[in-house]
């Protein structure tokens, strides 16, 4: 394709307390290996970091990056104002803690393409920038840390249920009604089970490919884990038939796990051999996971992998009904209606 048949792009990225990776973010975006015209568009929530003051410089410094206020702060809300304050017929969600290789998007414009796709998207390559995270990215990347889902572990281009971030096509977008504002996390997901359910193809290839930074601690990584969990579980209320034996995993290892401190605890001292299976199991999982990785890193995978798995499993079982309920009740929202 000449220079002239490039469709324009714009990107989205919902920011907020990103002062750590935000400049590097955008430099990845704006040094991309793409021919045609391209936007940034960056919807800033009430950071308490300097994120506001870098986003202002990136504006001064570039005359592609653009800038709309989020004030509710919530990731939904952020890339709908970022939508509707783009104008490009191809959208590209970005994070403000993701690195886009160099030829992410001319690779997804293709693939959109190639496919017929609504949405393309591939792999969300953890990369630490020290030993605890290096752990979780580790964990993150492996099959006993988070299944089969591709978009973490890789594998064979196709159909997919979800991907990670998304290429789409502003008109997919727009029929949809954008990201329902209700799912504070949860929210890709969530619209690309409406996508399907319209009949739209969302695509998984490995050839796309985005760095993200794990969280830095285990109570930022405990946290993530439990909304993950919490809000899958709305999902699944929201959407009947979505959910499948992967998701139950781990809130059937809390329960299970539970189940056997408590019976190993007031009955016999047998049932602890469930805990102690399920320790056994993670530190023999760990030990592939961590090839390549220094010692320090490689010893902290078994609690990285613990707190995603018993997280997202306490998320998922203590998830309220009545967020499901006001999700239910609520109207779908246009794209950039706020909350």
């Amino acid at each position: 394709m000449s220079a002239a048949q490039y469709p324009a792009v714009s990107v989205i990225m919902p920011v907020l307390n990103e002062e750590r990776h935000l400049r590097n973010s955008v430099r990845h975006i704006l040094e991309q290996e793409y021919a045609g015209e391209m936007e940034v568009v960056i919807a800033l929530g009430p950071s308490t970091d300097r994120t506001d003051e870098i986003a202002a410089e990136l504006v001064r410094e570039d005359a592609r990056v653009h800038t709309v206020p989020n004030p509710t702060g919530r990731t939904p809300a952020a890339l709908n104002a970022a939508i509707k304050a783009s104008r490009h017929p191809v959208v590209v969600r970005v994070d403000g803690h993701g690195m886009l290789s160099p030829n992410y998007i001319a690779t997804a414009v293709r693939l959109l393409e190639e496919t017929g796709a609504q949405n393309v998207g591939g792999i969300m390559h953890a990369e630490g920038e020290n030993a605890w995270e290096d752990a979780v990215a580790a964990a993150m990347t492996s099959r006993i840390g988070v299944g089969n889902a591709a978009f973490h572990t890789g594998g064979q281009a196709g159909p997919a249920e979800t991907v990670y971030l998304g290429v789409f096509r502003r008109e997919a977008l727009e029929k949809a009604g954008g990201y329902n504002v209700e799912f504070i996390r949860a929210q890709d997901w969530e619209l690309n089970f409406r996508i399907r359910e319209a009949g739209g193809l969302i695509w998984f290839s490995p050839e796309l490919k985005v760095r993200y930074r794990p969280r830095p601690s285990v109570r930022a990584l405990a946290k993530q884990y439990k909304d993950y969990g919490r809000w899958r579980h709305v999902v699944a209320r929201y959407h009947a038939g979505s959910i499948n034996l992967r998701y139950l995993a781990p809130p059937a290892a809390v329960c299970a796990i539970a189940a056997g401190v408590v019976a190993g605890a007031a009955v016999t001292p047998w049932a602890f051999v469930v805990p102690a299976g399920y320790v056994a199991a993670i530190v023999a999982g760990s030990l592939p996971a961590g090839r390549g990785l220094p010692l320090k890193a490689r010893a902290q995978i078994p609690v990285a992998l613990a707190t995603m798995h018993m997280s997202w499993g306490y998320g998922f079982l203590t998830s309220p009904r009545s967020l499901a309920k006001r999700v239910i009740a609520s109207r779908r929202p246009a794209v950039g209606q706020p909350v």
